[in-house]
């Protein structure tokens, strides 16, 4: 069985960090992809969508800065951090006028960028994320984040621990392996840190500011935006696509792959083409 990587490597150097991508191939004339993935997440959580997106498009998923193979203590973790981050990879990579996805926080760089950049990305899909403050945020990552039983002794474990199943083989793809055992690419006050000014801030004036971008929500039933925040993004833009998926909760891009594929696709043929 072959073990070749149907994506590439790539090192992006961004303000003070290096970015470690994964490159899809794809047709040159199509629109290109950029993916961006949650807090505590990696780039591999886009493995699925970038595999069903590629060939018929170029798609780059990025391990954001303190995550995963990028630096992992970056001494900037502020909001335009990420989003310079995103446009560096663009750049770099010769991505012309891409798709930026995101997932959480990574929606919420997407999200960012497109009202700091216009005309920059042809447009954004948001997949569990809003324009609003998250006050408790930070204490609750932390808390969450402080209870992984690290190091998890074998992946296995970790897997059960993370849910089982595909979901939690993809959260356990995220851990690196040491001598004593299966640990986190991340280091929790990091994560805690990037979440400082989402707790203070809230963005509606960023959202109304990217109305020139196409813009698709994707949210999860049982996800964790609130129902009040969807409906001042949309009372704010009427024009922007949105869908709740049945029975999905916040890793919709994990629970829900192909019809995450189905929208975004459609997308990429309709107002983001």
């Amino acid at each position: 069985m072959s073990t070749h990587s149907p994506w590439t490597a790539r090192t992006v150097a961004g303000p003070g960090v290096e970015l470690h991508c994964r490159d899809w191939a794809g047709a040159a004339d199509a629109r290109p992809v950029l993916l961006l993935h949650g807090l505590a997440g990696h780039a591999g959580e886009w493995d699925a969508l970038a595999a069903a997106l590629a060939p018929a498009h170029r798609v780059v998923a990025v391990d954001q800065r303190g995550h995963g193979r990028s630096t992992r203590r970056p001494a900037d973790l502020g909001r335009d951090a990420y989003v310079a981050d995103a446009l560096a990879v663009a750049d770099a990579l010769g991505l012309e006028r891409p798709l930026l996805v995101g997932q959480s926080l990574g929606g919420h760089t997407a999200l960012l960028a497109a009202a700091a950049h216009p005309g920059r990305f042809a447009g954004v899909v948001l997949v569990e994320a809003a324009a609003g403050a998250s006050p408790g945020a930070p204490a609750e990552i932390g808390s969450m984040l402080a209870a992984w039983p690290v190091p998890f002794p074998e992946r296995a474990s970790a897997v059960r621990f993370f849910g089982g199943g595909p979901l939690g083989e993809v959260w356990a793809d995220g851990l690196e392996r040491r001598a004593d055992g299966w640990w986190p690419q991340f280091d929790t006050d990091v994560m805690v840190a990037s979440l400082a000014e989402l707790a203070v801030r809230e963005h509606w004036d960023d959202w109304t500011a990217a109305a020139h971008c196409p813009a698709l929500l994707v949210l999860g039933q049982h996800g964790v935006v609130p129902a009040a925040d969807t409906d001042r993004m949309l009372t704010l833009r009427p024009d922007v696509h949105a869908a709740s998926l049945p029975g999905a909760g916040h890793d919709v891009h994990l629970e829900h792959p192909a019809e995450l594929h189905r929208l975004v696709a459609e997308f990429l043929h309709g107002p983001a083409a």
